[in-house]
Formats: structure tokens, C-alpha cells, sequence
């Protein structure tokens, strides 16, 4: 240690290399592989010091919309961290076939954690439910879900960016006794507790004692709510007793009764109407009663009070389980984050087309708990007629409305489906005269009164898994290029500013959607206007569904179930 001390006194002042250089000579290579690591381990320290710090990215869900944003999202260049109650991704479009044992619940869940670990870098999961948003200092109050010996402990994180994705809950509308005496199907739990009480009517109807009207009574099976999720169970819960409970409990077979009440004119009145009529009639056919333009006034724990619309009368039906499937409402941790930003006196968290919340810049929101409000043409009329006007002349020439056509059809799609409703060809033919003639030139007003109608085109997005995957998926996409989209902006032009958007808009791209109508038969609404029914389609059904599973192992057991179900039947106990 003497020889070392001398040595490194008088080499002081000495580059590194002539430090090596005659260390060389006088000792060994260890005492080179000493100097060598001492002289480049200063520079390595600097230049970590140097590196940016990460932006710290907080997710709130585990649902379609969240799921979809991490496993496109490149972690790399984000600290992610993800606040969740359910420590598990559930795919929703089965549980129906959950509430019959048709698929098992486990079979259509996949822990988180087996999803992000998938991943390039490290996120954090905490299992946690978000209780409040701090717009003002960034940072979210967290509680855990997990009941320890201290009680459920509390904290909070703070973030550079947040993604709400918190879903929704069920809209009771404030119904009288819906929350008391109501099955809700929202939840993998949700579908288990349906299956149970399912059993337990039966297991209730087939004690002895009972007058005929009480068993009845025991096995109405009463659904509110002529939606996909309602129709679905409806179809799922007359197969489950034809198929399989009508052989274990004969004896009541001829008692069961599903009744659907709807306040609308049909059922499935978001679907083509072709798809309405079959669902209409098929269930005709099978015995399953359709009430519509009704509306439930109350729910108690015998009877559903209902009101005809159309002559005003109650009627009161009594039940044996109730399924409230009715829309969705917002949660209370983003309806007190919508008080913080000025949209208390809205329903739902409003976004602008690029996904952010309004009013706050680094926070977005995807999925059912917001709902995108695209910007009105009318709005900014007067600056895209400015911006195309480029001789400043106060009027345009179809040549130089060309020049900005693709910028306006990016910003406002309500555009394109007005051509496309009026079978016009080009955004130019809008600026023909009444007359249908071409003009060589428009001035603002004549500009106004051709586009003053493509607004009535505006659309809510309807709030479906579909919707949710689409738009996880498009701000991942916008998450990876923003450091990109500084210097090469992709966007639209900004017609009330200079330059161009980052980013360009969100787009949802409908794909289709199915409405499985119980026995092997199934309705889809494909795109291009296409409609199909039947056996074909539910196969069809069953390809698209198992494609989508989110795993190998969910893909597996979902077909298992399936398959399971068609040698052995469901399972009708009481676990």
C-alpha cells in the first residue's frame, strides 16, 4: 500500500495514459486494469447525470382502453406506472356466457402483471383504486383494495402525463330499489353472482309447499334493457334452461319465463334494423317476451312497476331476478375531476379529437369514462375560409379550396359523411350554386351556406370495447412519436394558428359488431352495410372472439369452455 500511495502522489497531474503507460512497466496488469477503470469511471458517472430524466406516466384501469394503450406503448422512453382495483384484464363481450357456466370466469381473465412483464422495460403495477385526481399539482390520491392489518393503506403519485381509463359504472337513473334488488353485468363478479342467483331460483322453485303461482313467480327472469348486453343474456339464460337445467329440474321446466322490458320501439336499436327485426322474431319464436316502450318507474324485492309510454298505465310484473343493463354513468372520482376543470355540468368527461381532456393539457382520458367532442366546422368557418383565401382577395376559387380539402377533411370527419349522405363525389361540389352549376368563385357568406349543414353529421362514439381498443391503441401511437412530432409535425393545419397539429386525429374505424341470439345463431353488422344472420354467423362469432383474446392461455381456455360445453353441458352448481 506504501509502494500504491507513492506512486499515485507522484503521477498526480499525469495524464491517464502516461499514468498506464508506466504503471506497465513497473507492475502488473492488475494494477493496469485499476488505472484503466479509475480513468473512465468519472466520465461514465457525468454523462448519466446527463441523461434525461424519463416522464412518468400514470395509467388509472385495467380495461379494454388501458390494456390497448401498454401493450402498444414504447416504455422506454416513459416511467409507467398503473393504478388498478382489479389486478386482472377481463374480456367484457363474454360475460354473459359467464352468467350461464357456457365459458368459465377465469377463462376470459388475464392477470396483469402477465401482460405487462411482456414488455421491454420494467411497469409498475399497484393494485389501488384512484379516489381523487389533483389536476392543480398533478398528482392522484390512491387507496388499496387490499384490507391489511393497518386498514387500507393510502398514497399517492404524482405524474407528468395521466391516462383515465376508469370505465364506467351502471346507469340507474335513479330508479326507486334498482341498486337494492338489481343484478348489474359490468364485472366479472357481476356474472358470477347472476349464475348463482340463476341456480338458487331453481333450487327456490322446486321446494315443497309452494302454490304454482309462487314458483312462477320464482323463475321470471326479468331484464331491463333491450341493449346488447341484455339481448345477449336473454339468449344465453334460455339456452342454459332448455339445454341443460330443463333436464335436472323438470318438473318446472314449463315455468320459466324471460321478459325483456325496453323503453325504446325495438331492441338492439343501435344495430341495423334488420338485425332488430330478426332478434325481434327469434325471440318470438322462443318464447322469450319483448316489452317495448315501457319504462320501469321502481324495482322492489317482488315486483318491477313499469309504465306503458304509449297509454300511460302501470303494470307490475312480479320476478324472480332482475338484470339492470340500462347505459353507463360516470364514476364519481371522474365526475369530482370534472368539477376541478370546469365540466361539472356536463354527463361525461369531455375529450378534444387528439384525446386530451379539456382543460388539461398533460391529461388524457380513453374509453367509457369520456366521450370525444369533435370540433364544429361552423366554429371555424371564417378561419379556414382565411387560410384557403391566400391573395387575401375575401374570395375563393375552387383552386384554392383544393389546396386545403385534405387538411379539413383530417380535422372535421363530419365532412366526409356529409358527402357521403348527400352522394356527393368531392369536397368541390359543395360550392356549387343551388342550381347544382358550377361557380369560379365563393365569398364568405355563399362559403358559410355551403358548409353550414355538415355539422348535423356529429356523432357521439358509442361506448363499446371496440371504441376503447381503438383509442388505446392511437395514443400509444401518439405517446411514441411525441418527441418526433416536435421538429415533423403529421397533423392538420391549424387554421385559427400557425403551423400544423402534432399529431393527427383520432379516427374510430367501426370493424362490425355481433349479437349472439341463442341457439347456435347469431347477428352481425359488418362494415359496407353488410348483414348477416344465422348459424354461419355465430361461427363466425366464435372465430372472432377467440382471435381476440388477449393471451395464448385465454385463447385456449375460452375454446376448452366452448367445447366442454358442447360434450358435457354447463355446470349447474351452486360454487
Amino acid at each position: 500500500m506504501t509502494l500504491f500511495s507513492y506512486l499515485n502522489r507522484a503521477f498526480n497531474g499525469f495524464p491517464s495514459s502516461s499514468k498506464i503507460l508506466v504503471v506497465f512497466s513497473l507492475s502488473s496488469g492488475g494494477l493496469v486494469a485499476y488505472s484503466e477503470s479509475q480513468s473512465s469511471s468519472a466520465p461514465k458517472s457525468t454523462e448519466l447525470e446527463k441523461l434525461p430524466k424519463k416522464k412518468k406516466v400514470v395509467v388509472l384501469g385495467t380495461g379494454w382502453a388501458s390494456i390497448s394503450f401498454l401493450k402498444d406503448l414504447d416504455i422506454s422512453s416513459y416511467d409507467v406506472q398503473v393504478v388498478s382495483p382489479r389486478n386482472y384484464f377481463a374480456f367484457t363481450p363474454l360475460l354473459p356466457s359467464v352468467t350461464c357456466g357456457t365459458v368459465e370466469a377465469r377463462s376470459i381473465v388475464e392477470p396483469i402483471r402477465n401482460i405487462i412483464k411482456k414488455k421491454k422495460g420494467e411497469i409498475q403495477f399497484w393494485e389501488a383504486e384512484c379516489t381523487k385526481i389533483d389536476a392543480a399539482n398533478k398528482k392522484v390520491s390512491c387507496r388499496s383494495t387490499i384490507e391489511a392489518n393497518m386498514g387500507k393503506k393510502e398514497f399517492s403519485i404524482d405524474y407528468d402525463y395521466l391516462v383515465v381509463a376508469t370505465g364506467a359504472e351502471v346507469n340507474t337513473f335513479n330508479t326507486p330499489g334498482v341498486k337494492e334488488h338489481c343484478h348489474f353485468l359490468k364485472e366479472v363478479e357481476d356474472a358470477q353472482k347472476i349464475r348463482t342467483s340463476v341456480i338458487d331460483c331453481f333450487e327456490n322453485a322446486i321446494l315443497p309447499g309452494l302454490t304454482e303461482e309462487e314458483r312462477r313467480t320464482n323463475l321470471h327472469f326479468v331484464i331491463v334493457g333491450g341493449g346488447p348486453t341484455g339481448v345477449e343474456f336473454a339468449a344465453e339464460l334460455h339456452d342454459f334452461v332448455h339445454e341443460d337445467l330443463a333436464k335436472l329440474y323438470p318438473m318446472v321446466k314449463d315455468k320459466v319465463r324471460i321478459t325483456i322490458i325496453q323503453s325504446g320501439d325495438h331492441i338492439l336499436n343501435t344495430y341495423d334494423s334488420r338485425i332488430s327485426s330478426f332478434a325481434e322474431t327469434k325471440f318470438a319464436r322462443d318464447g322469450i317476451d319483448v316489452n317495448t316502450g315501457c319504462r320501469v318507474i321502481s324495482v322492489t324485492d317482488k315486483e318491477v312497476n313499469m309504465e306503458v309510454k304509449a297509454t300511460s298505465e302501470k303494470v307490475s310484473i312480479p320476478h324472480g331476478m332482475v338484470l339492470w343493463s340500462t347505459g353507463v354513468a360516470t364514476r364519481p372520482v371522474v365526475k369530482d375531476f370534472m368539477d376541478q376543470i370546469g365540466q361539472g355540468k356536463r354527463r361525461v368527461l369531455a375529450t378534444d379529437e387528439w384525446l386530451r381532456v379539456k382543460g388539461c393539457e398533460d391529461v388524457y382520458a380513453i374509453g367509457d369514462c369520456a366521450t370525444l367532442v369533435q370540433r364544429k366546422v361552423m366554429s371555424d368557418i371564417a378561419a379556414i375560409f382565411k387560410a384557403a383565401d391566400k391573395d387575401n382577395s375575401g374570395t375563393l376559387i375552387v383552386e384554392e379550396f383544393q389546396d386545403i380539402i385534405d387538411d379539413i377533411l383530417i380535422r372535421y370527419p363530419q365532412v366526409n359523411l356529409h358527402l357521403q349522405s348527400q352522394h356527393l363525389s368531392s369536397v368541390t361540389d359543395l360550392l356549387k350554386d343551388p342550381q347544382g352549376n358550377a361557380r369560379k368563385e365563393v365569398d364568405i357568406e355563399d362559403f358559410k351556406l355551403a358548409l353550414c349543414q355538415v355539422d348535423s353529421q356529429m356523432k357521439s362514439l358509442p361506448a363499446t370495447a371496440q371504441v376503447a381498443a381503438q383509442q388505446g391503441t392511437y395514443l400509444s401511437s401518439c405517446f411514441n412519436k411525441r418527441e418526433l412530432a416536435n421538429f415533423q409535425p403529421e397533423g392538420p393545419l391549424r387554421f385559427k394558428s400557425e403551423g400544423r397539429h402534432e399529431f393527427i386525429p383520432f379516427r374510430y374505424k367501426h370493424l362490425g359488431s355481433f349479437a349472439p341470439l341463442g341457439g347456435e345463431q347469431a347477428a352481425a353488422e359488418l362494415p359496407g352495410d353488410w348483414v348477416s344472420v344465422g348459424r354461419s354467423t355465430q361461427w363466425l362469432w366464435y372465430s372472432v372472439y377467440a382471435s381476440k383474446q388477449v393471451s395464448w392461455r385465454t385463447r385456449v381456455l375460452v375454446v376448452f369452455d366452448w367445447t366442454r360445453r358442447y360434450i358435457f353441458g354447463r355446470d349447474s352448481s351452486r360454487i
